[in-house]
């Protein structure tokens, strides 16, 4: 048998009445005369037939496909692309292969079948198919960078070009998301918006963790008249454990590696009316430089001015960065517009101490983070988070 699925020859009888098959296409011809005894004595020879037909166009990428036998055993079904790579799939005990992730559009399929007929002769019969043209197409982006180390707050984010609404449509995407995990540990995907879902372990990832995603998206349906066209692909490993405790209390940024505090930084936070957030969040990005406008707060004239040693921490704009005007309330009192301000020298040591996905927790202020501030999974707690998932159900590697 060539790269095919062998059935059971309990199965044969089953296979005689196959449901949803059809007649068409790639017909396997009688089996040679030989051996002894007559052809009737031998037994029938075993007919094929596969659906897609042969020279079919416009297949749906999510298809099955039918082999229906008559009169003898199905003994395998290959699928191949055009350049001849098989397609990994399994084949049902009513004679329907599926692929294991879809089949891509625009591509021409040629599907081989083998049985062997009561008469014990081998029968073959092929069929060619090429897969539909989407007339919308589902692009796709992917976080963290693909090589990047991170931190231990990580997420994954899946972005979509085109919303999707539907719970069938998100579920099938969900399980078109494969993790590989050097350590496998529990965690789900959570859709936090239309066009973006989410992976999040349950606890923070283990440090030294290696991960591995693939998007399956090619050919995959994401609603009406709607395909993925092309598969998304990255790896990443996890950093030290780096976790930073800010207290709005206390005026002071608590550090630590591995568990282990390695420096307490005075800062000053939000002050009233412009309170910082409280909740866990992570390391988005990182600038040198950059310009703080309060325009992009809808607060134009206010402040405009260039910063350095910036740590993003919410989509809204606070971060963690360099205050020299404000070093005598570092400390002791928040007089910042939301951000966590620090010294020049304690800024640029946190900067480059600090990589995207760390955790940075700020307690004691009397605003909460708002979930989708950015990239918030810790923001909700795992029951909620598992609740955003189509499928309802964790997923391990």
């Amino acid at each position: 048998m060539r790269n095919g699925t062998t059935i059971a020859g309990a199965l044969a009888a089953a296979l005689l009445l196959t449901a949803g098959c059809t007649s068409a296409g790639g017909i396997g011809g009688e089996a040679r005369p030989g051996g002894a005894g007559t052809p009737a004595e031998r037994g029938p020879v075993a007919r094929l037939a596969i659906t897609p037909a042969d020279g079919t166009t416009k297949v749906p990428p999510d298809t099955g496909v039918a082999v229906k036998v008559a009169q003898g055993e199905l003994t395998g079904v290959s699928v191949a692309d055009a350049k001849g790579r098989h397609v990994r799939g399994t084949l049902a005990a009513d004679g329907t292969w599926r692929p294991r992730w879809p089949l891509r559009p625009s591509a021409r399929y040629t599907v081989s079948a083998e049985a062997t007929g009561a008469d014990g002769k081998p029968v073959t019969a092929t069929a060619t198919f090429t897969t539909l043209k989407p007339k919308r197409v589902l692009e796709s982006g992917m976080s963290p960078l693909d090589g990047e180390k991170v931190g231990v707050g990580m997420p994954v984010q899946l972005l979509l070009s085109r919303p999707v609404t539907a719970k069938a449509d998100r579920a099938r995407i969900e399980r078109a998301l494969e993790l590989r995990m050097s350590e496998p540990v529990e965690g789900a995907w959570s859709w936090v918006s239309e066009r973006e879902v989410q992976f999040r372990p349950r606890e923070f990832w283990p440090v030294g963790e290696k991960v591995t995603v693939v998007a399956h998206l090619a050919g995959l349906r994401a609603g009406e008249d709607v395909w993925g066209t092309k598969d998304r692909e990255l790896s990443f490993t996890v950093g030290p454990s780096h976790i930073t405790k800010v207290s709005a209390s206390t005026h002071r940024a608590v550090v630590r590696d591995g568990g282990k505090v390695v420096r307490t930084i005075p800062v000053s936070l939000g002050k009233p009316g412009d309170d910082s957030y409280s909740g866990v969040m992570i390391a988005q990005e990182k600038a040198a430089t950059t310009i703080m406008d309060s325009a992009t707060v809808g607060k134009p004239g206010e402040y405009r001015i260039r910063t350095k040693w910036n740590v993003r921490m919410t989509y809204s704009g606070t971060f963690f960065h360099a205050a020299p005007w404000s070093t005598g309330a570092q400390g002791s009192r928040n007089v910042s517009h939301g951000c966590v301000n620090a010294s020049p020298e304690d800024a640029r040591w946190f900067y480059e101490f600090t990589r995207r996905g760390d955790v940075i927790e700020v307690t004691g202020t009397s605003r909460k983070l708002r979930f989708g501030n950015g990239p918030t999974p810790w923001a909700k707690a795992w029951e909620d988070w598992l609740a955003g998932s189509a499928l309802g159900k964790p997923v391990s590697g």
